[in-house]
């Protein structure tokens, strides 16, 4: 009998120390699960210190926070399986000067599906209107609509952001304006006597505002910290203030990896930080006062990675023709 006790305490005292390895295992997996978006917001955190990378809006985190929680894994399997699209979406954003972020409307919009049909009737990967399709020139209902032509769609979406761009000269409202329409927007900057999103936004739609947020995370996920897409009007030149009064410190790593240019003639940061596929808070940060410089007529040493060097040499003309359209055409970043 003492021997089967003995056995039967052995017997349970293994199975309680694999019931808290499994409980450990369990927890550890929650805290990994985690881990990603933690890593997202602690990386916002410790580069406050680099005026040209965005911080997340106060006022954005509990909403991104649990938008992430219920969307992240998804939007980062996207990575993979989005790739195609996003590629062709950069291309023709890069056409029209929009920057390459605001790809990420197409996410929050169909999910990059071109088959999706929102209650109000807006159809394809941008969800357009009828009536604004048509406007722009799509063949809408019958055998093909073209609102689900991923090509045709996106160069439509493009010059509607655009369009908004150059009336609200903020791209959280072009945003919202996307959703709700640019008179709706208007309104909300009547009645809130502010254009700042954060001020304005509960005129706006609830749909709207959370639409904003949306883009925000999905910016957050797949760049892994906010942009100039990301901000108000008034903090993208508070940023760039910053940037431009700040000494520009370079670490070895860093040095030892970039190249210096000479340049000179219009050449835009946009339109060179799109094409070359850099970041252009990292360009701005290595470029401090680039556009101004140029526009001035003055050579400018640009400081970009070693491996985009090569590619910028091949197609300088194509950007400085680009570049000079973009300024042309009203393209203010």
């Amino acid at each position: 009998m003492n021997k089967f006790f003995r056995l039967l305490l052995f017997v349970l005292g293994m199975l309680m120390h694999d019931f808290a390895s499994a409980k450990k295992v369990i927890t550890d997996t929650i805290i990994d699960d985690k881990k990603p978006f933690a890593n997202l917001f602690l990386y916002n955190k410790v580069a406050s210190n680099k005026p040209y990378q965005s911080q997340i809006n106060p006022r954005a985190i509990s909403f991104v926070e649990e938008y992430i929680r219920k969307q992240g894994k998804s939007l980062e399997k996207m990575k993979v399986w989005g790739k195609p699209y996003f590629d062709l979406y950069d291309q023709i954003l890069f056409n029209y000067g929009i920057p390459k972020e605001m790809k990420y409307l197409s996410v929050i919009e169909s999910h990059l599906g071109a088959g999706g049909i929102s209650w109000a009737g807006a159809v394809g990967p941008w969800q357009l209107m009828p009536g604004v399709a048509k406007e722009y020139g799509l063949n809408v209902g019958g055998y093909w609509d073209q609102r689900t032509d991923y090509f045709k769609s996106t160069h439509v979406a493009a010059r509607i952001m655009k369009k908004l761009y150059a009336e609200f000269d903020d791209w959280l409202l072009v945003v919202a304006a996307y959703n709700c329409g640019n008179g709706c927007v208007r309104s909300a900057i009547k009645r809130a006597k502010s254009k700042d999103f954060w001020q304005l936004q509960y005129f706006l739609p609830e749909e709207t505002r959370n639409h904003v947020k949306k883009f925000i995370a999905t910016h957050l996920i797949f760049e892994g910290a906010g942009g100039f897409t990301t901000m108000t009007a008034a903090e993208v030149a508070q940023a760039k203030a910053q940037n431009k009064n700040t000494p520009l410190t370079l670490s070895a790593t860093e040095l030892a990896g970039s190249a210096l240019i000479e340049v000179s003639g219009r050449f835009n940061s946009l339109v060179v930080a799109n094409e070359l596929q850099i970041n252009i808070q990292q360009f701005n940060a290595w470029n401090p006062g680039f556009d101004k410089a140029l526009a001035a007529g003055e050579k400018y040493a640009m400081r970009i990675s070693k491996d985009k060097e090569a590619i910028f040499l091949a197609k300088k003309n194509q950007l400085l023709l680009a570049s000079v359209r973009a300024i042309i055409e009203g393209v203010n970043q």
